[in-house]
């Protein structure tokens, strides 16, 4: 169950929606996005997530940001609520990135307005977090990966067909450009190894980043018993690639049956691809697919936000009433239907924006907490905030444009940790 729903909150509207849409455009380069997300969460699992859930345990520990502000026995409150801000504002911003995807397939669909797809997402999630909470959300979240990974295998597989099967497909795919199917990356002038190398290992970050990712963390934090672990991860990451290999496959197929045209909108890609090949009863099927990946993503980070409104801001950190974790639920809700709405960036840029923040503050403080290190509350904040403006600077000068924003602010988190031990000695 917790392998299942890590796979369905991880594996959010951006796949179907932002993925599609950069394999569409970029190619089968694009694979190294998922190959170093992949990788690189599976290094930090080996020795990251058990720990975080024996002391989730140890400290009866509800939100994410009270793991990072009570690991060293210490309970550092400033730490806490500044985590705390961070987790509402950033995972706000991804739920909202959730409701974008859902809307923007009920407008290709169906002909429905933006706006109409964002507030039925934002009621759905509401619905289901009020009535179980964790618990609704877990098991919602299980379904919903069968759900996703049926509904892409559906598409890839039918559009392979609908071009007269795998070698006219790869032949098809030859045809759109020289570089299409050339895994090297495209720097701006040419494709070259060192723009790959980069461009993989920004995207490793990426996967580094999972342990910064309250919403899928705290799933981890659920398990049964810590010694389950090996066998969720089992679960997980190959349930994670084989959904990884259909999505960019489906990237692909969606080039070939959907040539590129002047104005059109990659991120449309997928329901547009769907409406045009399969009968409706099959077209529900993708529909569904891509509201359960929003969805399970939504619920996770909304409640996730509500824990930490409803817990880190109190003075003790203690465990808010049934009435205020309620009300924190509407509110988080309504402020990422509002972020919905009235957010002009498409699905994967707000994703990209929301995981490398929560990335770049969290992970680099759980990895040194991980490896035994006991940084001061001071060190900590200042791990936080400097890693949060690396990437800020990296991408305001456009670096993100050779490497993924998280690698220099995951590095340079780890950075101020390394300079305080030496001010120590």
């Amino acid at each position: 169950m917790v392998a299942l729903s890590a796979v369905a909150t991880n594996n959010s509207g951006y796949m179907f929606i932002g993925m599609i849409g950069y394999t569409y455009i970029a190619g089968l380069s694009s694979i190294w996005i998922q190959v170093g997300w992949i990788f690189g969460d599976f290094l930090m699992s080996l020795f990251i997530h058990k720990k975080v859930r024996c002391l989730s345990q140890e400290k009866k520990i509800v939100s994410f940001s009270s793991i990072l502000s009570n690991w060293t026995g210490k309970d550092y409150k400033i730490l806490r609520m500044l985590c705390g801000i961070i987790t509402i504002i950033f995972l706000s911003i991804y739920a909202a990135a959730q409701l974008k995807a859902g809307s923007k397939a009920l407008y290709v669909m169906l002909g429905w307005e933006y706006y109409i797809g964002a507030i039925m997402g934002a009621f759905i999630v509401l619905l289901y977090c009020f009535s179980g909470g964790i618990r609704a959300s877990i098991w919602a979240d299980s379904a919903q990966s069968f759900v996703m990974i049926a509904a892409m295998g559906i598409l890839f597989i039918t559009a392979v067909d609908q071009v007269g099967g795998i070698s006219a497909f790869i032949d098809k795919l030859r045809d759109v450009s020289p570089d299409y199917l050339s895994v090297m990356v495209h720097d701006g002038t040419s494709t070259t190894l060192t723009a790959t190398l980069l461009f993989l290992t920004g995207w490793m970050f990426a996967g580094f980043g999972v342990i910064g990712q309250p919403h899928i963390m705290v799933r981890f934090m659920t398990i049964d018993n810590p010694d389950n672990m090996r066998e969720a991860r089992y679960y997980y990451y190959s349930w994670y690639t084989a959904f990884a290999i259909l999505t960019i496959g489906a990237g692909l197929a969606a080039r070939i049956l959907i040539p590129e045209v002047s104005g059109f909108d990659p991120e449309l890609a997928l329901p547009t691809l769907s409406k045009q090949l399969l009968p409706e009863m099959l077209v529900g099927l993708v529909l569904a697919g891509l509201f359960a990946a929003t969805i399970s993503t939504a619920d996770s980070q909304i409640l996730s936000c509500c824990a930490s409104l409803t817990n880190d801001f109190s003075k003790e950190g203690k465990k808010a009433s049934y009435l205020v974790t309620k009300l924190g639920t509407l509110l988080i809700t309504m402020l990422a239907l509002i972020i919905a709405l009235n957010g002009g960036d498409s699905v994967f840029e707000l994703v990209v924006i929301a995981w490398s923040v929560l990335g770049s503050a969290f992970a680099p403080l759980i990895i040194v907490y991980a490896l035994g290190g006991k940084p001061s509350e001071v060190t900590a904040i200042i791990m936080v905030i400097v890693g949060v403006g690396a990437l800020g600077l990296w991408r305001f000068f456009g670096f993100d444009s050779f490497m993924y924003e998280i690698a220099p602010g995951m590095t340079s988190g780890l950075v101020v940790y390394l300079i305080s031990k030496e001010f120590k000695r």
